[in-house]
């Protein structure tokens, strides 16, 4: 049964002969009733408890969580001390916590929500799935529609496999080097998150105290095992001659160099062209495969940050938007590589299944999520952006801190420091810029403003620059705060 309204939404995508405003009748469209809706909630909307008074439920909550979870959370990059609002809700750009404070969103849970909380196309769509099951041990037509829509996104995704969230398809995108090529040794930037696969997270937190003088695999955790650390080499990102030395001795051992293009560790700036280029021609030249991690970098164009920046990967791993906000990830590019999953003629040499993956629930939600972001939709999400970025660098010349923010397309990143970010080490933040981190974050959150810890900030398509409005008026009393006060921290 078709979704109210989204088959009125889901023109072709990529064109651009209307904003998605209106529908065939001339009336306001399901997104524009939507904008108007919950502008209207967010203007009646009444001040609840502090989060971090003594009788609030957030502080109840985590006193439950205390004596259930190991450091009272399941997910360490939400944490924050002395403990985070507890949610309850989203709608748009915003969210409300257990004790009724609504906040502008600028996470969008860390670059899934490209079209802010609930909206209605998706949850309609979703809705509609969940009554007539979840999930089954058989394929869904549903899983063929937006695996389907993605390929015809990006001429390089010949063939493409689902997995269930996006370190899952970073980890069988390697296998799949792996298995294709017949060798084992994988290639990576230092400092770059891939997720939470050993071989992906090798070097994924080095520190000045362990990086040397060039990058190095360090461990993720105690006890990692070094035969895992010997099978990667790190390399530094954007400094092509020390990458060309690296290659030109160890290419020919490597199955992959695995690559996010848009690294957050490296600004949200894309990896020079030129840079790029040397890892794609190598990658050739050894007979290794380029992987392109696009599970954040895959919003900021129709067909990626790969169509973007004219660089096509062997393969590429995807995940958040392509989700509509569900458990989601996915393994994408050349046919013959893909074939390492198994064709009509041979057998899969790697196996690859998951009892939720290609689920119809999660399959619906991102076609639904997909088909909305046509062009238009991009266009608009650049313009944000721009406007974000200027804003945020007019309120630190007016502020006169030493802080920067940069950022491409829907993406923004505020630095605790104006250095040039080049690579990793030029973005690692010491002891005290970390604690003006902490400071700025708990500040704007005070101010009902919620950025990442570590000042990064999601755009999505319902937001406009009266949305933001908020975030840059409290920003400039935050910046000062940031740099001169300490950090008041609880004593539980």
């Amino acid at each position: 049964m078709a979704t109210p309204c989204l088959t009125k939404m889901t023109r072709s995508a990529g064109t651009t002969s209307e904003p998605v405003s209106r529908n065939r009748s001339g009336s306001r469209s399901c997104s524009t009733l939507f904008i108007s809706s919950w502008k209207t909630v967010r203007s009646q909307e009444v001040e609840g408890v502090h989060w971090t008074s003594p009788e609030s439920r957030s502080r109840a909550l985590y006193e439950r969580a205390r004596h259930i979870f190991p450091g009272a959370n399941t997910r360490q990059q939400v944490w924050m001390a002395p403990y985070p609002p507890y949610l309850v809700s989203g709608r748009g750009p915003s969210v409300t916590d257990a004790d009724g404070n609504r906040y502008l969103d600028l996470t969008g849970n860390l670059g899934v929500l490209i079209h802010g909380h609930a909206h209605p196309l998706i949850t309609a769509a979703i809705a509609d799935q969940i009554g007539r099951g979840t999930c089954f041990a058989l394929p869904t037509e549903a899983e063929l529609r937006l695996g389907g829509l993605l390929c015809g996104r990006v001429p390089g995704f010949e063939r493409l496999r689902f997995t269930n969230t996006g370190s899952e398809a970073v980890a069988v995108a390697l296998r799949a080097a792996r298995a294709f090529t017949g060798r084992s040794r994988i290639a990576r930037l230092e400092g770059v998150y891939h997720g939470s696969d050993d071989v992906a997270a090798v070097s994924s937190s080095s520190t000045p105290a362990n990086w040397g003088e060039e990058p190095a695999s360090t461990a993720r955790y105690p006890g990692m095992p070094p035969a895992i650390l010997e099978q990667v080499r790190v390399l530094p990102a954007n400094d092509i001659a020390t990458t060309q030395r690296l290659l030109a001795a160890e290419g020919d051992s490597l199955a992959a160099i695995l690559v996010d293009p848009v690294p957050a560790r490296c600004g949200f700036e894309p990896l020079r062209g030129d840079y790029l280029a040397l890892l794609r021609e190598a990658s050739r030249r050894h007979g290794a495969l380029l992987i392109f991690d696009e599970v954040i970098a895959f919003r900021l164009g129709f067909s990626g940050a790969q169509g973007r920046l004219g660089i096509d990967p062997d393969l590429t791993a995807l995940g958040k938007i392509i989700g509509g906000g569900m458990p989601i990830g996915a393994v994408a590019g050349r046919e013959d590589v893909m074939a390492v999953f198994g064709n009509e003629r041979e057998a899969a040499r790697v196996p690859t299944s998951g009892t939720f993956t290609a689920n119809p629930v999660s399959m619906v939600a991102g076609e639904a999520a997909m088909s909305l972001l046509d062009m238009t939709a991009f266009e608009h999400l650049e313009r944000l952006g721009d406007f974000v970025r200027a804003g945020v660098r007019g309120v630190i010349g007016q502020v006169g801190v030493p802080a920067q923010v940069t950022g491409v397309g829907s993406l923004f990143l505020l630095h605790p420091h104006d250095r040039p970010i080049l690579d990793y080490r030029s973005y690692h933040r010491s002891p005290a810029e970390t604690e003006v981190m902490a400071r700025l974050h708990r500040h704007l959150l005070e101010q009902r403003v919620l950025l990442t810890p570590a000042g990064s900030g999601f755009l999505a398509s319902v937001m406009h620059p009266e949305d933001l409005e908020p975030f840059l008026a409290a920003l400039p009393k935050a910046l000062e705060i940031a740099f001169d006060h300490p950090l008041t921290r609880s004593t539980t």
